[in-house]
């Protein structure tokens, strides 16, 4: 297999480069080893923020480029993206009030913000927000920033990728880089990648065992907590900068509160938690920040950070939140750039992109957050474009991703357009609907299946029918139970236990 670039690791940062280097003409490869955000990009506190604490370490760059980014991403896909009002106690001795302020001023102002409203103080006692809280807290600041549903964002991402050429093959990972070709690149202003005079030729490596060679003229390594063991292993060298693996795990609890309002929590450690209405039913907590070793596939929440999680919210909310409420955890690996010297909350969260040009170029990806996605695959192609002279520019700035073409951006008159549209479709189906795939509704089961009840073929779980099944394994490559209820949906924190057995058992029946 021939192409112009292969990219490797199907988290957020490889998904956004495949898509927008698809885009402007090239002929991709994406490779991801397990399912697309099956790790780091799943495992997030599901935001798009500017990220007001970076501001106490003066990261006044990163937080406008996040900021600008809000916009764009809102208007992009506003099924799975959605404002949130967040609301800060105050408490005067880890902040002084004028220190909040003057940070909510830059965070309101530092890039252009149209659709957002901008920040306020609020009496606690007369506000929503208060009214769960422990009754020494009086006054708060409220501020905007963006919920998203980040597993869908990447496979969204991907399905754009597709969608303009780009092939895309999880469970695929790539085991032996190497250069040929006389062991340089191709001076700028040559013709086209496929009379570089060095290329890529990648092993990569499918779950069935069979193997399959790729060239390449270029090879971004975006393999997040990978990056650097995937050099070192598959191509014997280093990613260029140091990679600190450092764990965040959230816990998810019965709800604490009944408004859309989320929180976000100081504590004297100068770390902050954020409490945030989920899935309608729970209250989701995080995150940590704690250097990690292991391998970034089997990382877990320990009883030390449930126990730290849980302390921090019962300080703040009148209920108490004990370990044995939680009913769900994960935990991911963000890999940042810095040394462990530094502690693990001020690491920056910005992106560093390590270009190494000796023979067919190789990008190595170190760093970043989901908010900036965008913009790093940008600057990757930016970075790449002297070696693709036959590219086009830049395009993702204005473009919707999949089903995020909702007529004027309001999520809620589709929903409701959908509602009459299907009203035999139970309302909380056509509503999961329509914040999960937007525009792209799952299409009807094959002739073969039946209709059902719906026209949507067997209902094999309570409200998961086999259309939409039969959609995410040919649209979204979804091949495990658990890649369809964690993270195409999130239904497996809403289904009776042993729900990813029964689906498990019902996928291998309708293999093919």
């Amino acid at each position: 297999m021939d192409c112009d670039l292969l990219v490797v690791g199907g988290g957020i940062n490889g998904a956004g480069i495949a898509r927008d280097a698809a885009g402007r003409g090239l002929k991709v490869v994406l490779c991801e080893q397990h399912d697309l955000a099956a790790h780091t990009s799943s495992a997030s506190t599901k935001l798009i923020h500017g990220g007001l604490r970076y501001l106490e370490y003066y990261e006044f760059g990163l937080v406008r480029k996040a900021l600008a980014e809000r916009e764009v991403l809102l208007a992009a896909a506003p099924h799975i993206l959605w404002p949130l009002r967040f609301v800060m106690p105050h408490e005067p001795h880890l902040r002084p009030a004028w220190m909040i302020r003057i940070g909510l001023f830059l965070y309101d102002h530092l890039a252009r913000r149209k659709r957002l409203p901008g920040s306020r103080a609020v009496k606690l006692g007369q506000h929503a927000s208060g009214e769960p809280l422990q009754s020494q807290f009086k006054t708060g600041f409220v501020y905007s920033d963006v919920w998203v549903d980040d597993a869908r964002l990447v496979v969204l991402n991907a399905v754009d990728a597709a969608a303009h050429g780009a092939t895309v093959l999880t469970r695929t990972r790539c085991t032996k880089l190497q250069r040929t070709g006389n062991g340089t690149a191709a001076p700028k202003g040559a013709p086209a990648v496929g009379a570089l005079a060095s290329r890529w030729q990648a092993t990569l490596l499918s779950a069935d065992g069979t193997e399959r060679t790729v060239n390449a003229g270029a090879v971004v390594n975006a393999a997040g907590p990978w990056a650097q063991r995937f050099v070192e292993q598959a191509f014997h060298a280093e990613p260029g900068a140091s990679v600190r693996l450092v764990k965040g795990s959230h816990i998810v609890v019965p709800k604490l509160f009944d408004h859309d309002y989320a929180y976000i929590f100081q504590n004297s450690d100068r770390r902050i938690v954020f409490a945030i209405p989920y899935e309608q039913d729970f209250t989701l907590i995080g995150t940590t920040d704690v250097d990690y070793r292991g391998d970034p596939a089997q990382v877990s929440i320990d009883a030390d950070e449930t126990a730290y999680l849980c302390a921090l919210a019962t300080k703040y909310f009148k209920q108490p939140v004990s370990p044995a409420e939680v009913v769900h955890t994960y935990s991911g690996v963000r890999p940042l750039m810095g040394s462990e010297e530094e502690e693990a909350a001020g690491v920056t969260r910005d992106y560093h992109l390590v270009l190494d040009a000796e023979g067919a170029p190789l990008l190595n990806v170190i760093g970043g957050k989901i908010t900036t996605f965008r913009r790093l695959a940008e600057d990757a192609l930016e970075k790449l474009a002297p070696f693709f002279p036959a590219a086009t520019g830049p395009w993702t700035r204005e473009a919707t991703l999949p089903g995020g073409d909702v007529p004027g951006g309001d999520i809620d008159a589709w929903r409701a357009a959908l509602r009459l549209q299907f009203p035999k479709l139970p309302p909380t189906l056509t509503d999961r609907w329509a914040r999960c795939y937007g525009t792209r509704f799952p299409a009807a089961p094959p002739a073969t299946e039946g209709a059902g009840e719906y026209g949507l073929g067997e209902e094999v779980l309570p409200g998961l029918y086999a259309a939409e099944l039969h959609y995410l394994r040919r649209e979204e490559w979804a091949v495990t139970a658990e890649d369809i209820l964690w993270r195409r949906t999130k239904l497996g924190l809403h289904l009776p236990a042993g729900s990813q057995d029964v689906l498990q058992a019902w996928l291998a029946r309708s293999a093919g």
